[in-house]
């Protein structure tokens, strides 16, 4: 186990000024875990006006008693300093009605949520006699620590266990998001919640509506970016969880699926996540929804099933998730393109550039590889054992080839500007309808690329009227897409 210097000088800094100082929370659970913790906490008996006396570059602006300390080094690291505190009643099942500042470490580790986050690491110039049985010796760097254990927290470790300190039915209401973090933890770190926190959680499920929706969406990022998000997924819908957070998903419990598919959609959908090449959660959280229209638009068409249209129908779902989970427009944009776009249709021979620079345009360059991930996430959820055929190998390498032509107005050899001088045209919606349609001639072949051949074409269509370019435009594009639905349904017959 190896302690930060900086937080060793911190911990010196205090007892100098003859204060005691622990290491506590997450970074301790990790360190003890032998995992790298991300953020450092330590709880000092300090009031938050004598640990900014100590620390004179720190800052302190909250009611809980925490003071935040820049450190100067390469990962512009912080460290958390909190004075012990009791904590009064959550009257709201979010907040404490009261934070009282408290003397001795017992205090503080009696209000953490969970035994294995209720541990406390650090040095006593006497040991408090009421400690003395829960004290374990611990050498690091050459350096004699001590581990404060009240509730068997390094037991639970051992035993990869999540137990809520005291009776886990107080601790659910006081804070019910502790609910979703109990779940994150067994996706985070593969433990398993003990019996009695189980039967809570699933008895007080509900009351997680009382919860800030952002704080909902940041665990759920937590649980996608963990090493087994699906884990958590599914134990939030054991725990009956789910149907306050993302009801939709369970929409497809026990709908069949035909053809190719084995599974019954939700637990495709599960399966797809765990199946998710990438590590981003954006692109995890796609592939967990990707199919959450299917229930909606199910029909039997001479005795099969069909879920024609899912994905547009999925798209608005997930809009209206994201929203209602208060992501961000630019998170929710990426999720809700890439669960519309992902039954792109892609057959080595039948597909040419011009149509991978159309997906490209579609979708946006920088998705494609994501779209990628999320049909390899989907193919596996299905059952498939191979989860990149040749043609999705083929599209990588048409991606490759066309990845420097034009697929946006931006890239076009000649721009509004041009037209303005050329052809002493006004701003004007007529200007952007030609540069659409000069567009639709360079996605089909790039050597159509040119100044000189756009001005060309540029002139003939300044000839047209508005109505007429933009009929044009529609035209073409109505066209690719009867092209794309047709092959689409031909491959997937859904």
């Amino acid at each position: 186990m190896k302690i930060p210097e900086f937080v060793k000088q911190a911990i010196s800094a205090l007892e100098t000024a003859n204060f005691e100082a622990f290491i506590v929370g997450g970074s301790l659970r990790d360190l003890l875990l032998d995992l790298e913790p991300k953020d450092w906490d330590l709880t000092t008996n300090a009031r938050p006006e004598e640990v900014l006396q100590v620390f004179p570059t720190a800052h302190y602006e909250n009611v809980f008693g925490t003071v935040i300390l820049p450190i100067k080094d390469e990962a512009n690291n912080v460290l958390e300093i909190t004075t012990y505190r009791s904590e009064g009643a959550y009257s709201d099942r979010r907040h404490p009605d009261q934070i009282n500042f408290e003397d001795s470490l017992d205090k503080d580790l009696e209000r953490r949520d969970f035994t294995i986050n209720a541990l406390a690491l650090g040095r006593f110039k006497v040991v408090p006699e009421s400690l003395k049985k829960f004290i374990e010796p611990i050498e690091i760097d050459k350096q004699e620590y001590y581990l404060v254990d009240l509730f068997g927290g390094r037991e639970d470790l051992k035993k990869k266990i999540i137990r809520a300190v005291g009776e886990p039915s107080d601790r659910f209401k006081e804070d019910a998001l502790r609910m979703m973090r109990a779940v994150r933890f067994t996706s985070q770190l593969d433990f398993v919640l003990e019996p009695k926190t189980e039967r809570a959680i699933a008895k007080l499920a509900g009351i997680i509506k009382f919860i800030a929706p952002e704080r909902i969406k940041d665990e759920l990022i937590k649980i996608l970016s963990s090493n087994k998000p699906a884990n958590g997924i599914f134990k939030m819908h054991e725990l009956n969880l789910l149907r306050y957070i993302i009801p939709e998903l369970e929409d497809g419990v026990g709908v069949r699926q035909y053809y190719h598919h084995i599974y019954p959609v939700f637990e495709h959908n599960l399966r797809s996540l765990d199946k998710c090449p990438s590590l981003e959660w954006p692109v995890r959280l796609a592939a967990l929804l990707h199919d959450v229209g299917k229930p909606k638009v199910f029909k039997m068409i001479d005795g099969q099933g069909t879920f024609y249209n899912h994905e547009y129908v999925g798209a608005k779902i997930t809009e209206r998730i994201m929203k209602r989970l208060k992501f961000s427009t630019a998170d929710s944009l990426r999720v809700v393109n890439l669960v519309r776009n992902h039954m792109f249709y892609y057959s080595v021979g039948e597909v040419t550039a011009a149509s991978v620079r159309r997906l490209i345009a579609k979708t946006g360059r920088d998705n494609l590889r994501d779209l990628i991930d999320i049909r390899i996430a989907d193919r596996l959820g299905s059952g498939d054992l191979k989860p990149k055929p040749y043609k999705l190998r083929h599209l990588e390498y048409m991606f490759e080839k066309v990845q420097n032509d034009p697929v946006s107005v931006k890239m076009l050899k000649i721009n509004g500007d041009d037209l303005i001088r050329e052809l002493k045209l006004e701003p004007s919606p007529k200007m952007g309808a030609m540069l659409e349609v000069l567009l639709s001639e360079v996605l089909e072949d790039p050597k159509f690329n040119e100044y000189e051949y756009l001005l060309k074409q540029a002139r003939t269509l300044n000839s047209l009227d508005l109505e007429a370019l933009r009929a044009q435009a529609k035209a073409i594009i109505a066209k690719r897409q009867a092209e794309d639905d047709q092959a689409l349904k031909r491959d997937f017959k859904v």
